[in-house]
């Protein structure tokens, strides 16, 4: 009976979640896809001109895997935050709490409608990058599980933001000073080789450098990183994020304003 009750709830989180984003495909869909579109055209197209190769591949093929990465990134996080605040700001998070349904259960639906915007919007990058230049993808199983996993853990980061969260300002504080940053120095643009030795140890603290070498190395088989530094980090990172986020949920942190 209960592992029913369980399904039912975790569907009817996941169809509202998939609802809300096809709803507003306007908002979430289209508005990625012409921003990668820029990127392709500016760096790819004029600037990749200029550089040449990259690890034997033109710049626009080099650059693909981390752009895909960073769309993934962005609209995994953006959803779980705004829909979870959403849910806090007009007070009907509360019947979720309450009712019979356990903490990891509502989690794991509102992390499955975040994940979903994320890989959807990727899928879409993917496809609009096709028009610019030709993918190899040596690894197709790499390629899906690292996307998958990197958009699992930003999803659970963005429930974070969520919870702690008390105004809509506060929702914007976490990706314009963390994430943006963290995005753009973690090699989607070019190889760590490049960097000084000081900034290339430097580099490898930063997490999203292993989610971007992951995944351009199942697209293009070349990597920074090691395939087994890669799965290490991004585990690691969701296990810890899912263990918190279940903690701050039972423990109704940000819950009671």
């Amino acid at each position: 009976m209960n592992a029913r009750i369980h399904w039912v709830g975790y569907k009817t989180i996941v169809r509202k979640e998939i609802t809300r984003i096809l709803r507003i495909w306007g908002q979430t869909i289209v508005p990625p896809a012409i921003t990668m579109s820029l990127y392709f055209i500016i760096f790819g197209e004029l600037i990749g001109r200029r550089i040449g190769q990259m690890d034997g591949f033109s710049y626009m093929e080099y650059i693909v895997p981390g752009l895909v990465i960073m769309s993934v990134i962005t609209n995994s996080y953006g959803n779980m935050v705004s829909s979870f605040f959403g849910a806090k700001f007009g007070k009907h998070i509360e019947e979720l709490l309450i009712s019979p349904l356990p903490n990891w259960i509502i989690l794991a639906g509102y992390v499955t409608g975040a994940v979903t915007r994320g890989l959807l919007v990727g899928a879409v990058v993917l496809l609009v990058s096709l028009l610019f230049t030709h993918l190899p993808v040596v690894n197709v199983l790499v390629s899906l599980s690292v996307l998958l996993l990197t958009a699992v853990v930003f999803a659970l980061a963005g429930m974070v933001n969520a919870i702690f969260a008390q105004k809509f300002d506060d929702i914007a504080i976490i990706p314009t000073f963390v994430l943006a940053p963290l995005t753009y120095l973690g090699g989607v643009f070019y190889s760590i080789d490049l960097l000084p030795e000081f900034w290339q140890k430097v580099s490898v603290f930063n997490p999203i450098l292993y989610m971007v070498n992951g995944f351009r190395f199942g697209i293009l088989g070349v990597s920074d990183v090691g395939l087994t530094q890669t799965y290490s980090v991004i585990l690691i990172a969701a296990a810890l994020l899912f263990g918190g986020c279940i903690w701050l949920l039972h423990k109704g942190v940000g819950m009671r304003t």
